[in-house]
């Protein structure tokens, strides 16, 4: 398996992951140009990154299993792994945030029969 096949096992899980739990949160999902900075964000600390660190000599990789394209140092099979975390996180956050939101409705309505 290479790299990028196991990248692409990974993106697929996560955008899975993803759209279901926004899908959970129902109110509203998590705010679109957040997670576009977000990813903005997470891809230039990357390659900045993972340049350094290759660069040291902390890693490197078998070329036998890269797709053959870099940012910088990185192969690009580096930058799968931030993606699925904004796909996935955010909507994480969402649906948990929609969760606590019914459970604290809830208890309100509770305490109002009682009264």
């Amino acid at each position: 398996m290479t790299y990028l096949q196991l990248a692409a096992c990974f993106l697929a899980l996560a955008a899975i992951g993803g759209i279901a739990l926004t899908l959970a949160a129902r109110r509203r999902g998590p705010r679109p140009v957040a997670v576009v900075l977000t990813l903005v964000a997470l891809l230039v600390l990357t390659a900045v990154f993972d340049t350094v660190m290759i660069a040291s000599g902390l890693f490197h990789y078998s070329p036998d299993h890269l797709a053959g394209f870099h940012i910088g140092l990185a192969p690009i099979e580096d930058f799968a792994y931030p993606l699925a975390g904004v796909l996935l996180l955010p909507a994480l956050w969402a649906a948990l945030r929609a969760r606590r939101r019914a459970q604290h409705d809830r208890v309100d309505s509770d305490a109002e029969e009682r009264s």
